[in-house]
């Protein structure tokens, strides 16, 4: 694949440098954000080659397959000055909508591997627990249960570093700038009443806080250029970062920490006001914004008047409610996703995001699948509302803070309350099932999601013929494999002499020499295995086929025997090549270059080229 004229192509076809406000790379996928839609040319960027479909909505977003990474690095080159182009911005720009949303996936998107590996693992501790696999007082599973809480109780600093990337601003200074919201000597400062030049802070507990990290980091990216203008030029290096520390800090202390906390205090306020006025329905309603507040962190707000009300009166009977339909509705909805969707990507992230929020930890269900899909955000407000509604009207009341879930539904059992148990499962029962079945119905598959199951689909991938390390063709001594073959296979120096069969097929071809085949896939494909370099005149000395021509072979079965050690004792070069014949059918993508692989392990991806 020419990467180069792809990528040149891409950026022409939608619209030019001038046309792109931003780029992203996910999974199989490119997204644009453009200026001007308008000038995107469907009908040229498809007929590319490697292109498997262009969808265009708020973003454009181009499907390339397999090889989207190395296309992505090639933009990266061409679109390295793309900031002076962001700054350009014309009369035609993005509704504030698209804008607003194209930052938050940038923000968010990335953060799903870390926050989803915390979460499962703290679903797996907890689901030992309740199976009696283990005691949590058990100090290793206390130790397992803290690390496994590290990626959320450090969002803010994940946050610092994606907000960086997208604004394109220095990540080690914004991670140093939120970063110093955790310092613990500043947490207990805050807690006992720190004042700034005679100013008082409030007291915000910033640890798992995305919205005060996020303002802190839009804060310096308008700074840093001001303050790299400004500075002279010997001390640039360090005076730019100095002063958004002794700036940017005090003041995220001062306004926006209290303003990002504050603004889900406001929004408490609100549902505590209409809890006073109409009772059970403010829970339902509750449960129905729980999703816009987790993101947000503003949650957090509520769980001081929690935890008091259940000091005071032993049970708290709105937000733990609430959190309980919310939880179990995305946990529906994730399921449901996992069931419909064609995307292999999605269906592993929604299965598992799912199991999170089945045990109460909501954020891989959130970050990874419903603030991105409005059908799946209509589906779990609704059930969350019905289900909050439930729990508000027959009064469930929660007895212990936690996070509610299978693995605590014991906190809403009370001798007093005979029936405040099942009127709990009762909520869960039908915030899932109306979740799963409302999202299974209404979720509708991008075409995007069916370009990459196409794509996939036509796709063959080709594990290593043997043990042993991964080299380019290109470093092979024989120059008639290191020129005109170059990128259309690999090269793997062995470490035992069994030669296996890459992937499924037939011999078309056996050498007599029974140094060399090749393996004609189902698809048409056809693979030249050859050992050595120049060992055609050898005449089969160090060579045992377990094969003969016509065969039909499985992945992994042995197809020739080699003396390797002999070979290396004789001076013999041992080289093994593999690579495709019919170079005009398919494109070759090789993979673990330089690097020791098993048998196990895919070092070549073959892609039909289009007729």
């Amino acid at each position: 694949m020419d990467v180069k004229h792809t990528a040149t192509q891409i950026i022409k076809y939608v619209g030019g440098k001038k046309n792109i406000r931003h780029f992203e790379y996910y999974a199989t996928r490119l997204l644009f954000t453009l200026k001007d839609n308008s000038l995107i040319n469907i009908a040229k960027l498809e007929a590319l080659d490697r292109v498997i479909g262009v969808e265009k909505s708020d973003q454009c977003q181009i499907i390339i397959g397999n090889g989207s990474l190395s296309i992505y690095d090639e933009l990266l080159c061409q679109l390295s000055d793309l900031s002076d182009h962001q700054q350009d911005m014309d009369g035609q720009d993005k509704h504030w909508g698209a804008d607003l949303l194209d930052f938050v996936m940038s923000i968010f998107q990335p953060l799903l591997p870390a926050v989803a590996s915390g979460s499962i693992l703290k679903a797996a501790l907890l689901l030992s627990a309740m199976l009696g696999l283990t005691n949590t007082s058990n100090a290793t599973y206390q130790l397992l249960y803290i690390v496994a809480g590290a990626p959320l109780y450090l969002l803010p600093i994940l946050v610092a570093i994606t907000t960086a990337n997208k604004l394109k601003v220095n990540q080690i200074v914004a991670v140093s700038l939120v970063g110093a919201l955790l310092l613990p000597e500043l947490t207990t400062m805050l807690s006992e009443g720190a004042r700034f030049m005679g100013v008082g802070i409030e007291n915000v507990p910033y640890a798992s806080q995305v919205l005060p990290a996020i303002l802190a980091v839009l804060l310096y990216a308008e700074v840093e250029q001001f303050l790299i203008r400004v500075s002279p030029k010997p001390l640039r290096t360090f005076f730019a970062p100095m002063m958004s520390l002794l700036f940017i800090v005090p003041f995220t202390l001062l306004v926006l920490g209290p303003f990002g906390y504050n603004m889900g205090s406001v929004l408490s306020a609100g549902i505590f006001w209409l809890y006073g006025h109409i009772g059970w329905l403010a829970v339902a309603i509750l449960a129905a914004l729980l999703p816009f507040m987790v993101v947000a962190g503003m949650h957090k707000a509520i769980v001081p008047y929690a935890s008091a009300t259940l000091t005071k009166t032993g049970s708290e009977l709105l937000y733990l409610p609430a959190s309980l339909a919310h939880n179990i509705s995305e946990a529906g909805a994730s399921f449901a996703v996992a069931l419909k969707t064609k995307d292999p990507h999605l269906k592993s992230t929604a299965l598992f995001a799912g199991i999170s929020a089945l045990f109460g930890f909501t954020e891989p269900a959130l970050y990874g699948v419903t603030i991105f899909n409005k059908r799946v955000l209509y589906g779990v407000m609704t059930s969350s509302f019905i289900g909050g509604g439930i729990a508000g009207f027959f009064t469930v009341k929660a007895f212990t803070l936690l996070s509610p879930g299978i693995a605590n539904i014991r906190m809403f059992i009370n001798r007093g309350h005979a029936m405040n148990f099942t009127w709990a499962l009762v909520a869960l029962a039908a915030s899932f099932v109306i979740s799963f079945i409302m999202v299974l119905v209404i979720y509708k598959e991008d075409k995007i999601s069916e370009a990459v199951k196409r794509a996939q689909a036509s796709e063959t991938t080709l594990t290593s013929p043997l043990v042993g390390k991964v080299i380019a063709l290109s470093d092979v001594t024989d120059k008639i494999f290191s020129s005109s073959m170059v990128n259309k296979g690999i090269a793997i120096i062995p470490e035992n002499g069994d030669l296996l069969a890459p992937i499924d097929g037939v011999i078309s071809i056996l050498f007599p020499t029974q140094n060399a085949l090749v393996l004609t896939t189902e698809d048409g494909a056809e693979i030249l295995c050859h050992i050595g370099v120049d060992t055609v005149q050898l005449s089969g000395s160090y060579f045992s086929s377990d094969v003969k021509q016509g065969d039909q072979v499985k992945q992994g079965q042995r197809l020739i025997h080699f003396d390797l050690e002999k070979m290396k004792q004789d001076g013999h070069d041992t080289t093994v090549i593999c690579l495709l014949t019919n170079l005009e059918d398919y494109e070759v993508e090789p993979h673990n270059i330089s690097r020791k692989v098993v048998t196990s392990q895919a070092v070549l991806t073959l892609m039909p080229n289009e007729q």
